[in-house]
């Protein structure tokens, strides 16, 4: 009982530290897909936590089912030779994400803390690498222990600002802010889940032999749900502030100063840990597609892919979001595609 309730915590940890990275505690992505919509952003919230809950309990049932290693083997049951072209794809986007990560760890110190990027880069390499080199235990366990506080505090934040806040009604029925993501709030929801579900299906997959399939669902429902509702808080934190929050670039670090100025330093230091979490996502599902039984070459895979993106880092860190990111949504949206008709073709076997 004991084993099984720690498993459970810890792959919600890992859902949530895969998804919850610097856009999503910065609040642009919130702001974005979310905010952007006045208050039928909160239904874009709802479909959004429904998706999730959703697409984490079909990971983890399909993994626990196949008893899978790595996504490979999870795409290559879902959509079989054509699971090949996805899995390149995917690989490079972790790749890619791995990159943007180093990169946004050297701009959020220098931005935030005056550091020099080369000291907020390395420290993000050394700490992705440290966690790397004990195993997938390790990668679970550094979730457990980072994950809880970040969201703490940005449902804190939240929480605050809602306590002391009203919303402006008249400014957001006017919504002076024409949404860029997509025209309507359903399909921004849409899109944002399929935008964030690659690392994701790329961590979670990699737990198909350490837990029991009741387990596994629990957990990924209990993970998509805890997402839709930091989500949603976040959402209606920022209508207290329409549409004048849309003249901040890190909305979140706007909205904790209204409460204190002393947590802008804090809470960059929580950008910065989102950022540490997601690398770790990251290099995690591009090391278990490689070694999927762990072990030396688990390790050897995961220190060499951190070495290998740093020349990623030379980069200007928002291009690299511009030019990623997107390639990011659209192979989102075929595996959202697939894995919410999964049961329709699959009907339960395993193989």
């Amino acid at each position: 009982m004991n084993k099984n309730f720690d498993m459970f915590i810890k792959i919600i940890t890992l859902y949530i530290g895969a998804v919850i990275g610097a856009g999503f505690a910065s609040g642009q992505e919130i702001l974005q897909f979310f905010i952007s919509y006045g208050y039928q952003g909160l239904f874009g919230a709802a479909v959004a936590t429904v998706f999730f809950a959703y697409l984490g309990m079909m990971i983890m049932y399909l993994s626990t089912g196949l008893q899978t290693n790595n996504y490979q083997q999870l795409l290559q049951h879902m959509i079989g030779p054509a699971g090949k072209l996805i899995d390149v794809l995917s690989l490079m986007m972790l790749v890619g994400g791995l990159g943007v990560m180093f990169a946004g760890s050297g701009a959020v110190l220098y931005q935030y803390l005056a550091l020099p990027k080369y000291l907020g880069i390395t420290l993000a390499l050394i700490i992705t690498c440290l966690v790397l080199w004990g195993g997938v235990e390790r990668v679970l366990s550094a979730n457990l222990l980072l994950v809880p506080i970040k969201l703490m505090v940005v449902v804190f934040i939240a929480l605050m600002v809602i306590k002391n806040g009203e919303i402006n009604f008249p400014a957001i029925e006017y919504r002076a802010i024409e949404p860029k993501v997509a025209k309507h709030w359903l399909w921004a929801g849409i899109l944002y889940v399929s935008y964030n579900l690659v690392v994701p299906l790329a961590a979670l997959s990699s737990l198909g032999r350490m837990v029991t399939m009741g387990t596994g669902i629990m957990a990924g429902i209990s993970g998509g749900v805890l997402l839709g509702v930091t989500i949603a808080l976040v959402t209606l934190a920022g209508l207290m502030f329409y549409p004048d929050i849309f003249n901040y670039p890190v909305p979140m670090l706007f909205m904790a100063e209204t409460i204190a100025p002393v947590l802008k330093t804090v809470f960059a230091l929580l950008i910065w840990l989102a950022i540490i979490t997601t690398a770790i996502a990251n290099a995690h599902g591009i090391a278990s597609r490689a070694a999927p039984h762990g072990g030396r070459r688990y390790k050897a895979v995961g220190l060499s892919v951190c070495l290998a993106v740093l020349p990623l880092t030379i980069l200007d860190f928002p291009r690299l979001v511009q030019t990623i990111y997107p390639l990011f949504g659209y192979a989102g949206l075929i595996l959202t595609f697939t894995l919410l008709t999964a049961p329709l073709y699959k009907r339960g076997k395993f193989i």
